[in-house]
């Protein structure tokens, strides 16, 4: 065996051909890996497959994520294989271009630096995706075979490169069921634990017929299904319940079924898996909750994780007994499922040209970003833009008020402002700037991608790639649009209102007073603080602050829809801040809300800064409503808290159905509702030992209490407190 081999095989496969298609390299690693490298079951005895192209060299190559690399893995090899160091060199240089091109090559000095000061960011993230798992459970490898002998007829250009590519693929699949069937007989022989026995035997027969065909059961589902999900990098599960269900239903078995359905959540679990979408409208709006999707919330409500991400599409004709179970499960404290409401979800996606027949197949990726579920790249965070940061920069003419530096558009010296619409107006033109930039950057990112990067993975599992004979990254999938997200939308939106109020219209300061507080960071100015901070917030019903904070959100839309993506689609919004909220805020000078520089209080969602609704969550949900949800092409997050004993009873979760019910009849988006004891958060927080299992929501996602940073749990409880 070549040593190289021995080294690194899927590396070696990679370097074989150094004049060929990038795309058929990397079907070459993984042929040349799926045949050598190591194999294993998880503890709950799945077949666990995590490819590295470079793993050796200190690259590796993850589906789901990006090229990544360790220095220090790669000085390590060397030392240890002193003979094969110029080898291992000529793999660091290779792969180290396609990385540095995709973080380091793709922005321009001003956007580094806006980058660097939190205002926006744009490609540097490749994003979650939504493969359609379910063509390797109900057609097996040789049904998308099939696909790619059909695709070959009809295309008659040079394209045997890239059908070459996603055949290899298929063979590493194959070659991968075929050892897992080897493993699962050899482990079944040298069980002495009857139960472990027979699961190894079950897998071994299961094996026989997967990966090459379709699943026959639950059980050869679910080892089909994570055999190709931790392939693909361990993303995000998308319509489980729906191309799962064919094989859930035919299980005989219902306690064997129960038994799998439990060790693949806590695979889940144990891996981080991030997305998965249950329930949902077809596109004459019939119902499509099933079996699997009841049990599901039966079990998240029972196991208590934070992960997976559950959400769940509600619409018209959701039952009862549906709503009931979401209240259930939202009572056990774990901040899921997220609702998300078909109502305004797809005609958004058929206002940006995915017929009904599709926008009713969307689901969620990562966090909360829109995807259509085996049928486009879209639903990545392309970038986000910081609206606080931009007013600061209006404010300051163009200033890091923090530093001192000019990082931007300037936008003319406030302090000689005289009028709201003039302040307005400069800053909409700071945060047009900050859009432009975030899609040009995510644009040269996508560009660099389709070139250096190919997936023949994901181009076998979603559709329009085979098809058009076009890589997942290349404009391959049917759908290609972007999402840029909004962060700190109430904090500009309060500042604007109280700007507006006191300055101009009761003129009781002046802008020079306010900015000279500012530069301060108040001290000093404790009086002047204090009225700002007292002004009318967003999330209270105020109709003026709202009409202002919704008016800067539409404009932000209407930038990103008349932007093009090089993906082949236009930019849309949204609002998920996750965990970066309280990091923005610490890159944040004074505003004039009142907020001193540095505070990490931000808004975390569509909604209210923490602290600031004093009106109950009515309010809240009649503010957020001021927007046009029907704008927002991606997740729309609002997050909502409510006390654990508001749900103890029946009535107080019938009370959140009739509430839930409300907020979406009137066009609401989604929805995230944190369930907790406000006094158990502080307590949490000098006591953590004693909190190891509190789950909170944190923007698009849920996560245990005690991991989060400081900041953000400063966040949390100032937003669990709101209607103490």
């Amino acid at each position: 065996m070549d040593e190289r081999l021995k080294l690194d095989p899927l590396a070696y496969g990679f370097f074989k051909n150094k004049d060929g298609e990038l795309a058929e390299r990397i079907a070459d690693a993984l042929l040349e890996g799926s045949k050598n490298i190591e194999i294993a079951f998880n503890r709950h005895l799945l077949p666990h497959v995590w490819c590295h192209v470079s793993g050796g060299a200190g690259f590796s190559y993850e589906y789901s994520l990006d090229y990544n690399f360790s220095a220090d893995r790669h000085e390590k090899r060397k030392e240890e294989n002193p003979e094969h160091a110029d080898y291992l060199d000529e793999v660091w240089r290779e792969f180290r271009f396609f990385h540095d091109g995709c973080y380091r090559h793709n922005y321009t000095p001003w956007q580094g630096q806006m980058r660097d000061s939190g205002a926006m960011w744009g490609g540097t993230w490749e994003g979650h995706s939504n493969p359609d798992f379910g063509r390797i459970i109900n057609l097996g490898t040789n049904g998308i075979r099939k696909l790619i002998a059909d695709a070959k007829e009809k295309n008659t250009y040079d394209s045997d490169w890239f059908y070459r590519a996603l055949e290899k693929t298929l063979d590493a699949i194959d070659n991968f069921g075929d050892r897992f069937r080897e493993l699962a007989k050899k482990l079944a022989f040298e069980s002495e634990d009857p139960k472990e026995k027979r699961r190894y035997e079950r897998t071994a027969e299961a094996f026989e017929v997967i990966p090459r065909e379709p699943a026959y059961d639950f059980n050869s589902a679910v080892l089909a299904f994570w055999f190709i999900f931790s392939f693909d990098g361990v993303d995000s599960p998308g319509r489980f319940d729906q191309y799962m269900y064919r094989c859930y239903a035919v299980e005989q078995d219902k306690e064997e079924r129960a038994e799998m359905l439990e060790r693949l959540w806590e695979t889940f679990h144990d891996t981080r898996t991030w997305n998965l979408c249950l329930a949902g409208s077809d596109e004459n709006w019939n119902d499509t909750a099933n079996e699997l999707t009841f049990d599901i919330l039966k079990l998240a409500a029972e196991k208590k994780y934070e992960t997976p991400n559950i959400t769940l599409r509600i619409h018209r004709n959701t039952s009862e007994e549906l709503w009931e179970q979401i209240a259930k499960t939202t009572a056990s404290g774990i901040g899921m499922p997220a609702l998300y409401n078909d109502e305004i979800v797809c005609p958004a996606l058929e206002a940006i040209g995915i017929p009904p027949v599709h926008s009713h197949e969307y689901c969620m990726n990562g966090c909360n970003q829109i995807d259509i579920f085996g049928k486009s790249h879209m639903g990545l965070e392309d970038g986000e833009v910081f609206f606080a940061k931009c007013l600061e920069y209006t404010l300051h003419n163009g200033k890091n008020a923090l530093n001192g530096n000019v990082e931007t558009l300037t936008t003319g010296d406030a302090r000689r402002f005289e009028s709201y619409e003039e302040l307005e107006n400069a800053f909409y033109k700071q945060l047009e700037y900050a859009t432009f930039l975030a899609c040009t950057w995510a644009n040269s990112a996508q560009a660099h991608r389709a070139k250096y990067k190919p997936n023949p993975l994901r181009s076998c599992l979603i559709e329009g790639c085979i098809e058009k004979a076009r890589d997942y990254r290349n404009g391959g999938p049917l759908y290609g649009h972007g999402q840029i997200l909004a962060e700190g939308i109430a904090d500009a939106g309060d500042s604007l209102y109280a700007v507006k109020k006191l300055v101009f219209d009761e003129k009781k300061y002046t802008m020079d007073e306010l900015i000279t507080a500012l530069e301060a960071n108040f001290e000093g100015y404790e009086k002047l603080r204090t009225e700002f901070a007292n002004c009318e917030k967003f999330g209270n019903d105020c109709e003026e602050v709202d009409n202002i904070t919704s008016k800067m959100l539409n404009r932000f839309f209407t930038v990103l829809k008349r932007t093009n993506t090089y993906r082949g689609g236009i930019y849309t919004g949204g609002c998920s801040p996750f965990s970066r909220a309280a990091g923005y805020g610490r890159q944040l000078a004074a505003m004039p809300n009142g907020r001193k520089a540095n505070d990490p209080i931000i808004a975390d969602s569509t909604g209210p800064v923490p602290g600031c609704a004093n009106n109950g969550p009515t309010a809240i949900l009649n503010s957020v409503l001021k927007f046009d949800h029907w704008n927002a092409g991606s997740g729309f997050i609002l997050n909502v808290k409510f006390d654990k004993n508001f749900f103890d009873t029946e009535e107080g979760r019938a009370n959140f159905v009739a509430l839930a019910k409300a907020y979406f009849g009137m066009g609401g988006q989604q929805l995230t509702s944190t369930v907790v004891d406000p006094q158990e958060l502080l307590d949490a927080l000098e006591h953590p030992e004693n909190h190891k299992d509190l789950i909170v929501r944190v923007g698009g996602f849920s996560a245990k209490f005690v991991e989060i940073d400081r900041g953000l749990q400063e966040n949390v409880i100032k937003r669990a407190m709101m209607n103490e």
